[in-house]
């Protein structure tokens, strides 16, 4: 396998894992969500430091990396925290943007052609999986309006059953048809 096909895997495998990880998203606590970002932060640090130890382009490649990592995990804790399609789409694009840092640091080893061949295959890789973080949030949101339809239906037809009733049996009807369907 050459080195550019590693790369290349080595960014879409980030970007994949994005969505994969995105559908795992729970709730935590806004004090787990603080710690974490220190916690990431801390690590950030640490690594960086142990960067300092290497030469030339790895010391370069090994701070993008470290860079990266704290950028992922502040990302991931945001969504967990939140929950939200945006804060999934962002972590979906913060892992494409920095596997493409990462795979255009390792392009610096390479010269002339071969380095503007590799730089433009991460950059590739970074557009398709933006572009499929984009349209996994499009999907999404579809999703959500199709269902919120499904139930404003269900709740419609719910609703006109209980309009054959009369009195207290027609309150009792229409408050649970607004409780199923959280109207």
């Amino acid at each position: 396998m050459s080195k550019t096909t590693t790369i290349q895997a080595a960014v879409l495998a980030a970007c994949l894992s994005a969505v994969s990880y995105a559908n795992a998203a729970s709730a935590i606590t806004k004090t787990d969500y603080r710690a974490g970002k220190d916690a990431a932060t801390a690590t950030y640090k640490a690594d960086k430091e142990a960067c300092d130890k290497l030469g030339d382009n790895a010391k370069d490649v090994c701070v993008a990396e470290a860079k990266a990592k704290e950028k992922v995990t502040k990302a991931e804790l945001e969504y967990k925290y939140t929950g939200k399609a945006g804060d999934r789409k962002h972590l979906a694009d913060v892992k494409a943007e920095t596997a493409y840092d990462i795979a255009k640091e390792k392009c610096d080893d390479k010269a002339g052609n071969d380095k503007d061949v590799c730089v433009k295959e991460a950059k590739a890789v970074e557009v398709k999986a933006k572009a499929d973080a984009k349209l996994n949030k499009e999907v999404g949101d579809a999703s959500t309006d199709a269902v919120e339809d499904k139930m404003d239906a269900e709740y419609k037809v719910a609703k006109e059953k209980c309009d054959a009733m009369s009195g207290d049996a027609k309150s009792s009807c229409v408050d649970k048809a607004k409780a199923h369907y959280k109207k």
